[in-house]
């Protein structure tokens, strides 16, 4: 068995806001199965043990998998062989976030499906076949692994098992190919596991002007997700008893100011009132084991405690703990997907402006609350523009702002749709551009290609205005774990869906 550390970027956004992003941070654990047909060469089987456990442990992917000695040449090929492996997954089912079956050989089919069906884990499977070398072909070195993946493949397809494919029908265990396959491959069960047990914080009332971020709370426990909330008054209380010299606040009021540039104007109660805040919700977050949140972000919290929250959201989501705007709980469970698919701190944007004539370009705004590296660079940390025009600046200090720096990104929507009984979903890639646009706030001037036509289907399918979106191009991770996995519709806008006649069954 190996168990890597987590990556020591995980473990430095964790501690830089002393929260736990435990589901993103939690190393992913496959079960790995070697299948072999017990006429074909053992030899394949040994070979490809070591190389797909070193590919793991390069990836620092943790593995589960019986000593060789346990079966006959280290691999699955018999029902006894099935029943033994299934057994040792089941020990350890708590562990696990998915299977990799490997294929040095034809296989024997019966036995892998016996043991996923015995086992009875319910996670993300990886299905790979090893390729035949021209010049070994003989009864001796054969493998026939491109024929016996379609034999296992069938017989998923009968008992109902969903599988994930390598990115090419055979791929080398020890190859590159095949490292990527890992690396998508555990990213999407991270994604699935993520989000069948999340809990997402609810931190205020809906906005009332907002009935754009209503929800159902139903229809989210239905798919396994628990929604906590708390009234924004009992957080304003609870940041109004803090100490103004509890170590934590001393340590939160360093965090904040070493976090970006705050302006000579600022006065130092306004930073104050803001560590509390901060140091309020995080206790909060900690304390409900939330693995996102929605704030009411205005403008209660300004008009009576006397600061924004978009600093505070901002850090959380830098440590993979994704905070979205407006109670907008559909949005950061959406960010919450993409943290999970790529590791990277995400944000909530608005589909906000056209640019100028230009068809496949848009500007994507928020008030102030991007995570520092989802800018790409030190933001200034001042006050909110629009609603400090209107109720006063001095109680507005807290916004993120900055202008998002070129590069690729993907963006992602997730609704609750309570006419049709469904949580339903967008998916697509474009990048950031580096034009220059004139706004105050956290910008985002985007290309996404047929850009018109996504808005089209925005607009015509009910879904919001919030947009969630992270540097990198992650929808292959994202697109995998909700259609093969959880089974939320999904539109993905740059993949045309694959060819069915007819939807498989699922037999759990």
């Amino acid at each position: 068995m190996i168990s890597p550390a987590a990556p020591e970027d995980l473990i430095a956004r964790e501690a830089d806001a002393g929260l736990q992003a435990s589901a993103i941070r939690r190393p992913v654990t496959l079960g790995v199965v070697i299948g072999s047909r017990a006429f074909f060469s053992p030899a394949p089987c040994r070979q490809a043990r070591e190389e797909v456990l070193a590919q793991l442990e390069r990836l620092g992917i943790g593995a589960l998998i019986l000593p060789f000695e346990a079966t006959q040449n280290g691999a699955v090929q018999s029902l006894a062989d099935a029943q033994l492996y299934a057994d040792f997954f089941r020990r350890h089912r708590d562990r696990i976030d998915g299977l990799v079956v490997c294929l040095p050989n034809f296989g024997d089919e019966i036995a892998i499906v016996e043991l996923v069906n015995r086992a009875r884990l319910n996670v993300p499977i990886l299905l790979q076949a090893s390729n035949d070398e021209n010049d070994k072909v003989s009864v001796r070195e054969r493998r026939d692994a491109f024929c016996g993946k379609i034999s296992v493949s069938n017989n998923f397809w009968q008992y109902g098992i969903p599988f994930t494919e390598t990115t090419w029908h055979t791929v080398d265990a020890g190859g590159p190919e095949f490292a990527a396959d890992l690396d998508r491959f555990a990213r999407i069960c991270r994604t699935v596991r993520g989000l069948r047990g999340a809990r997402l914080g609810a931190i205020g009332a809906r906005t009332g002007a907002f009935q754009t971020m209503r929800y159902s709370e139903k229809l989210l426990q239905d798919a396994g997700i628990t929604v906590v909330t708390v009234d924004l008054s009992e957080m304003m209380g609870a940041a109004g008893r803090v100490r103004d010299d509890d170590p934590a606040l001393l340590d939160k009021l360093e965090r904040i100011r070493s976090y970006g540039r705050i302006p000579p104007h600022v006065r130092p109660e306004q930073v104050l009132r803001q560590a509390k805040w901060s140091l309020a919700v995080d206790r909060w977050i900690r304390e409900n084991g939330c693995d996102a949140s929605a704030i009411q972000c205005w403008r209660s919290l300004q008009d009576n405690f006397g600061c924004a929250t978009c600093v505070t959201m901002s850090m959380m989501g830098e440590a993979l703990m994704p905070s979205a705007c407006e109670v907008d709980i559909m949005g950061a469970l959406s960010m919450y997907a993409l943290a999970l698919a790529s590791g990277a701190p995400p944000a909530i944007l608005d589909w906000n402006n056209n640019f100028g004539r230009e068809p496949d370009m848009c500007v994507a705004t928020h008030c102030g609350n991007f995570p520092r590296s989802f800018i790409g660079d030190t933001p200034e940390i001042g006050e909110l523009d629009v609603l400090g025009e209107t109720i006063g600046r001095e109680k507005c200090f807290g916004a993120v702002k900055g202008k998002v720096k070129a590069g690729p990104m993907t963006y992602f929507r997730i609704s609750s749709d309570d006419r049709a009984g469904t949580l339903k979903a967008y998916l697509g890639q474009g990048e950031f551009t580096d034009d220059p646009y004139g706004m105050d706030g956290g910008i985002a001037v985007v290309r996404v290609p047929r850009l018109r036509s996504l808005m089209r289907f925005v607009t015509q399918n009910g879904f919001e205005h919030h947009v969630a979106m992270v540097r990198g191009h992650h929808a292959a991770v994202v697109g995998e774990a909700l259609t093969r996995y959880l089974r939320w519709p999904l539109y993905d806008h740059d993949t045309p869906p694959e060819p069915v006649l007819v939807p498989m069954v699922r037999r759990f």
